[in-house]
Formats: C-alpha cells, sequence, structure tokens
C-alpha cells in the first residue's frame, strides 16, 4: 500500500493527525492462507503484534503442549508466547517451533495492508490469524472451518471485552446468491455477537463470463463454452420453485437427455450420459432457509477430459409466475480459459459468502484511474415497487444494496513471505482497506469513549455516510461500486 492509495481513502487524514488513530485496542482478525510473523510488518520492536494463530491445518499434539483452541478440536493454536519464544530464534529455527507457513502470501498480504505495522491502515491493532484447514478441491476452505473460524474470533473478541474487526478475502460461486445459504446467515448471526464488523471482498467474478440470468416466459436457450482439458465441470441453476419448466441438456454433437421437472416433488438424483461425459444432476427443492430451488450439474468425464465444445440448456416453461432463472459455473480460478457463458450478466456476481446482509461487502476500484475495476464482483440494488405506497415522490425506496463500498484493489503493494514485495490486484486487498478502516473506527469510538456504540451496523452505516462518488458512477447506489468510495475522515462521526 501506498501513501496515495491511504490519502485517496482518507487514511492519511486521521493517522498522520488529529485525532491520530492506530488500531490500539481494537482486534484485527484475518481467516486465510496463513501468515509469514516473522515479517517486521506484524512486529513492534523485538515482540510480535500477533495475539495468536490458529493453524486449522496442523495436527495436535498433547504430549508437545501443541493443542487446538478451547471448545474446537482441529488444528493447533500458537499463542503470542509462543511467536514471540520463535521470533527470538530466528526464522531457521523458529519455524520449527511455531511451523506457520503462508504458502500462497495471499495471508500475508491481505493482513499486512489491514495491519501492517509500516504500510497498514490499523498498524496498531493487534492481530489474530486464522489459517484455514485443507482447502476443498475447488481450492476453497471448507464452509465448516470458515465457520468454527469466524466464531473462535468473535467470542475471543467476547472473552477479551475488545473489538474485533474481522477480515474474509475469499469466496466461490455456489449458491443463490441472496444472503439463504447457511454460511451467510451464519455469518449474519456471528455479526450480533459482542462488538465486531465482519468484512468481506466481493469477488473477482465480474467479468469471468461465468454467470448468466434471465427470464424464460417461452423457451429459453443458455449456451456456454467447455474448453479443452476440463478435467471436470459444474453447472448450477437457481430458479424460483412456484416456476415450473422442464429442462433439457444438449451436447457439442447435438446429443440430449430431458429432465422433466415439472414432474418431481422431492429431491432427488438423477444419472445420464452424454457423449463421453457423466452427467449426475441433483434436482433439489426447498429447503427450511431457502425457498429457491437448486439443480446442479456435476459433468464428470468418462476418460481424462469433459467433452469441450459448445453446451446448451434449453428451459421450457410449464406454468411459470416469474419465469427468473440464475446460472453459476465455479469460479475462474478453476475454469481454463474460454469456459464461460456465450451471453454472460455481470450483475450478481459477487462471490459467496459477500453475500451475506449483515457483512460489509468490499469492491474495488483503480485509484491511479479513478475507475472500476471490472473484475470486480457486481451485486445488486433492490428497491421497492414504483407505484406502492411506500415511494417517496417520484423515487423509489431502497431496500438493499451489495456492495456497500468500494476501496483500492488494482496494483497494491504488499509485502510477500520470506521479503520482497509484489504488486497484487483483487478485491481480496480492497476489503482489509475497510476492515483496518473500521478497527480505527471502533478504536476512536469505543476504545476512547467517543462512542461505546460504533460497531456491526453501525459502523457499515457510517462507512457508507462518508463514501465519495466514483466519477463515471454519479447515480448512487448501484450494482457496481454500491453507495461510492472508501473515505475513512468523513466516516467519523466527529462534530
Amino acid at each position: 500500500m501506498n501513501e496515495y492509495e491511504r490519502t485517496a481513502s482518507c487514511i492519511t487524514q486521521v493517522t498522520q493527525r488529529e485525532p491520530y488513530l492506530t488500531g490500539e485496542g481494537v482486534i484485527v482478525a484475518v481467516l486465510d492462507s496463513g501468515i509469514d510473523y516473522f515479517l517486521p510488518e506484524f512486529r513492534k520492536g523485538n515482540e510480535t503484534r500477533i495475539l495468536a494463530i490458529w493453524d486449522q491445518s496442523a495436527s495436535p499434539d498433547e504430549q508437545a503442549g501443541l493443542l487446538p483452541p478451547q471448545g474446537y478440536n482441529i488444528g493447533v493454536l500458537y499463542t503470542r508466547e509462543m511467536i514471540n519464544e520463535a521470533l527470538a530464534l530466528g526464522r531457521e529455527e523458529g519455524a520449527k517451533k511455531v511451523p506457520v507457513f503462508d504458502y500462497s502470501g495471499h495471508g500475508t498480504a491481505v493482513t499486512a495492508v489491514a495491519a501492517g505495522t509500516d504500510s497498514g491502515v490499523a498498524a496498531g491493532a493487534d492481530i489474530l490469524v486464522v489459517k484455514l484447514g485443507t482447502s476443498s478441491p475447488e481450492g476453497f476452505p471448507r464452509t465448516t472451518q470458515l465457520m468454527r473460524g469466524i466464531d473462535f474470533c468473535v467470542k475471543l473478541g467476547v472473552e477479551l471485552n475488545r473489538p474485533v474487526a474481522l477480515n474474509i478475502s475469499f469466496g466461490n460461486t455456489y449458491g443463490d446468491h441472496q444472503g439463504n445459504s447457511l454460511l451467510e446467515r451464519f455469518i449474519d448471526n456471528a455479526s450480533e455477537i459482542g462488538r465486531s464488523v465482519i468484512v468481506v471482498g466481493s469477488g473477482n467474478e465480474g467479468t469471468s463470463n461465468g454467470h448468466t440470468a434471465g427470464v424464460a416466459l417461452s423457451q429459453k436457450r443458455v449456451e456456454f463454452s467447455i474448453a479443452a482439458y476440463e478435467t471436470g465441470m459444474s453447472v448450477q441453476l437457481w430458479k424460483y420453485a412456484q416456476d415450473i419448466m422442464d429442462m433439457t441438456l444438449v451436447s457439442p454433437s447435438g446429443e440430449r437427455v430431458i429432465f422433466p421437472l415439472s414432474g418431481e416433488n422431492t429431491a432427488r438424483t438423477v444419472r445420464q450420459r452424454l457423449e463421453n461425459t457423466t452427467l449426475l444432476c441433483y434436482l433439489g427443492e426447498p429447503l427450511p432457509y431457502n425457498m429457491t430451488q437448486e439443480i446442479f450439474i456435476d459433468m464428470i468425464p468418462q476418460d481424462t477430459y469433459v467433452d469441450s465444445g459448445v453446451w446448451s440448456i434449453v428451459l421450457s416453461p410449464v406454468n411459470v409466475v416469474t419465469g427468473e432463472y440464475r446460472f453459476y459455473l465455479p469460479s475462474y480460478a478453476v475454469r481454463n480459459r474460454g469456459t464461460g457463458f456465450f451471453l454472460p450478466t455481470p450483475e450478481m456476481t459477487l462471490t459467496i459468502p459477500s453475500t451475506a446482509r449483515r457483512a460489509v461487502t468490499v469492491g474495488a476500484y483503480d485509484v491511479s484511474l479513478r475507475s472500476y475495476a471490472d473484475f470486480s464482483g457486481r451485486g445488486y440494488v433492490y428497491r421497492y415497487d414504483g407505484g406502492r405506497s411506500d415511494t417517496v415522490g417520484e423515487g423509489q425506496i431502497v431496500a438493499d444494496v451489495k456492495p456497500e463500498l468500494l476501496a483500492p484493489g488494482v496494483n497494491i503493494t504488499v509485502p510477500m513471505p520470506n521479503g520482497g514485495y509484489e504488486q497484487v490486484s483483487g478485491t481480496s486487498f480492497a476489503a482489509p482497506f475497510v476492515t483496518g478502516a473500521a478497527a480505527l473506527m471502533m478504536e476512536w469510538g469505543i476504545v476512547r469513549g467517543n462512542d461505546r456504540f460504533l460497531y456491526g451496523e453501525r459502523v457499515k452505516a457510517l462507512l457508507v455516510k462518508g463514501t465519495k462518488v466514483l466519477p463515471g458512477a454519479p447515480n448512487r447506489p448501484n450494482s457496481q461500486a454500491g453507495w461510492g468510495t472508501l473515505c475513512l475522515e468523513r466516516s467519523l462521526p466527529r462534530g
């Protein structure tokens, strides 16, 4: 992070002059790929600024005193005392005592932006790190690992009687993107525990061609390409359960299979085959926590690769009310280039869990160009219907907005494990700007006694209140920039 990005986000204005905020007394929690705790960015003098590291991927060893946090049964908790002992030994020997590594560098970079000593937003905050456990085949941490990590962070804040700003800089595309999944609802509930704020990056799916949506009041054909050498692929269809329609899947050579959804009243799994690809199809139904219906197609190659070429899904309405449908492919990071929808829809490309209603969802923009980063996941602006009595004049009342705001996310300079710096782009690195800003706000409000209720939705509201208009997106709110760009100075409720 450079001074230009800090100033554009109105951070320098409150850290280098009155009220001289540092994040002292606040915990910045980062759930990610780990951290290189030897870097100077995470020290104060010769001692660490890290409260603890919970490495979910490590194996407990009771005889060696390596145990998970109390109340949990996976991983190993390394305390501040253990980390300081490792630092005193030096990198080579210390890494044997606290063997926490960040192989991708992602967690190190994110933590440095949020709370690095030299270049971070909240340079005086204590740091809490959760290295998430073994990834799923798609490369994303499993839902239960993330839920445990969130639970641990917010409960530790309650135990220590300190506010917590929690950062999540990853996501995936699986779900209906309306905040209804167990993970999204868990984040909403966790946001109400203690004095916390949960910040999530909106993802980088804006231009990935992985989403399309529309209305099928008559027969609708949706085409997508599968590039060569795909070892597997999946397609999600989300629709309202009251919209009854049949679905036909057509392979590149013209082979087809019909799924008569209109005759289904219970969830079931169907196995079919087209060309050299096996189709494992889950025909879902509404769940206790979700009114929408999921159709999930898992495409499994008979040999090595899924049949490449143009595939089609034909939706045939039988009895529809809205006819709305939404298709999602896996995240761009696990697809080959060339795999995607021919007519993609950039809206509703937020990754999950940034769709959680009580999370602060952050997109990215390019500070040097003062322009929206087109890769940034786009959301929605829900409004009440125009003809209803709850409108104001000729306008409509805004019901909900995602993302809430943007922060710098293009060519951000970050430290990497074992030394050196790199420039990185993505909403992963925009989110920690806002996480650090939230920590500074809670220091001003809670720690310094100016506003003891400055956490949760109140922090979100003030962050939104302080936003600046992004040139090219003057109509606020909108699905790209939300309410605008981060400006911390304007977000502080000072008279």
